[in-house]
């Protein structure tokens, strides 16, 4: 791996290449990281560039800075499926932006919201449906605030912020009608969360697809991207928590692991005890960052009958601005120095509070420094668990038929997705969904349906017949 070198010399370089670097880190706070890493830029700016206003053009522009109107875009997107609503997430950013966009603007408008939604509405008593619907949609708002907390006057609010939304979703399924059956999955010392989606309650063995979440998505982003385009095809849909998500990160303080099957195994064994599960026919998708997750599991999982990456990413690590890759040395100490004594003291505060967000899965001691407001000093032990992501050692050992989607403008993962299908050796498939679909950037944020029709018809077309 190239890194910066350890001489006095190289300080100015190395300043250069931050202050450089850091627009590049603020451009890239944006949720799917997937992504969900920091998108590589070249601009010093976090304000988008010329190839980004060309992306999302006119009305496409909620806010200026790239990073939240990426966010913006993704709740507005959710409405086709009942997450949000149209007026109101333009009303919020009506509000935010005349009040100035910042992170503390941001998570008080969208926290607002989702507290109102969660009481009554004005008139009549409301019935099942509109508490069902108002809990989803505050579900989506407080994500919204959620992933900015870090950056607000009260980062120590995260956990509390997490629990609301939280108890919308939970609120949300309980409505549902059949409820999604709720339960646990073992995993290691810590127990899976699960919710368990079926059409009905008739027990008939169905295809099921298992909906994997990336690295700072919620399970309402789970609804968006799959659980009514599952139903209303006559499939099942299983949600759940993986170490580095929801309850597991914020709560239970267990961080990704690079060994997804050790994840999926289990899901899989608890699917397959169901009469209401066809153990032939069960699928596997992965959002964001879980492009690279999901991928990994149906290496070594191969009762997975076919495989869909959103996108298809092999290197996560590179999502990262390469001016924060060369910070990561062999060494531990060397790389701490770095980025205690050299990189620390020069980082704009809202690169830093990225930062603090974009590192917190893989970290719980970055975490915990993040809710008290400060920066993490270990710099090399998250690094090196984000390395360890890489899959491109084990994409040749999938079995399952797999899609791989790609994004025109992805902002995260450029030219993976690519290298995902070149590297398959399974029967496979590539799809680009590009801006005159109004489906551009990193899961097409505008067009969910799209995304879903596109998804669902491959999984219907390939698990027809079962394996």
């Amino acid at each position: 791996m190239t890194h910066m070198t350890g001489d006095r010399h190289s300080g100015p370089t190395r300043r250069a290449l931050l202050l450089s670097g850091a627009g590049a880190v603020v451009t890239g706070c944006a949720r799917g990281g997937a992504n969900g890493a920091p998108a590589a830029a070249t601009s010093g700016s976090a304000t988008p560039s010329a190839s980004a206003a060309v992306i999302t053009p006119g009305v496409m522009t909620l806010f200026e800075d790239p990073g939240y109107n990426f966010n913006g875009l993704l709740a507005l997107g959710a409405s086709g499926a009942g997450a949000a609503e149209v007026g109101e997430v333009l009303t919020a950013v009506n509000g935010i932006n005349r009040a100035g966009l910042s992170a503390q603007t941001y998570v008080e408008t969208f926290r607002t919201l989702g507290d109102q939604l969660m009481k009554p509405p004005p008139g009549a008593p409301p019935d099942g449906q509109t508490k069902r619907f108002r809990a989803l949609r505050a579900a989506q708002y407080y994500g919204q605030a959620l992933f900015f907390v870090l950056g607000s006057d009260d980062p120590g609010a995260e956990e509390k912020l997490y629990r609301a939304g939280r108890g919308a979703w939970d609120t949300f399924c309980g409505l549902c009608e059949p409820a999604p059956v709720k339960a646990t999955v073992p995993y290691g010392t810590t127990p899976l969360p699960v919710w368990f989606f079926r059409p009905d309650t008739s027990g008939t063995p169905r295809p099921t697809v298992i909906l994997t979440n990336g690295s700072d998505g919620q399970n309402v982003d789970m609804w968006t991207y799959g659980v009514p385009a599952a139903l209303d095809r006559g499939w099942n849909a299983l949600v759940y928590d993986g170490p580095g998500q929801g309850q597991l990160l914020f709560v239970d303080q267990v961080v990704f692991t690079p060994t997804w099957e050790k994840v999926v195994t289990p899901l899989v064994d608890w699917l397959t005890a169901r009469a209401d599960v066809d153990p032939g026919r069960i699928a596997l998708t992965g959002l964001s960052m879980a492009g690279d997750l999901a991928p990994r599991a149906a290496a070594f999982e191969h009762r997975i009958a076919a495989l869909v990456a959103m996108p298809g990413c092999v290197e996560p690590w590179l999502g990262f601005p390469p001016e924060i890759r060369k910070i990561l040395t062999p060494d531990k100490q060397r790389t701490n120095d770095i980025w205690n004594k050299e990189v620390v003291p020069e980082l704009p505060p809202d690169a830093a509070d990225v930062m603090k967000k974009r590192f917190e899965p893989f970290s719980v001691p970055a975490m915990l420094e993040a809710r008290r407001g400060k920066l993490f000093t270990d710099f090399y032990t998250p690094a090196t668990r984000i390395q360890a992501l890489t899959i491109t050692d084990v994409v040749g050992r999938i079995k399952a038929p797999t899609l791989v989607l790609d994004y025109e403008g992805e902002q995260f993962y450029p030219g993976q997705p690519r290298r995902m299908y070149e590297a398959l050796t399974s029967p496979k498939d590539y799809v680009r969904l590009t801006a005159q679909q109004g489906a551009q950037l990193h899961c097409s944020p505008m067009a969910p349906q799209l995304h879903c029709e596109v998804v669902f018809d491959w999984l219907q077309n390939t698990m027809a017949g079962g394996r």
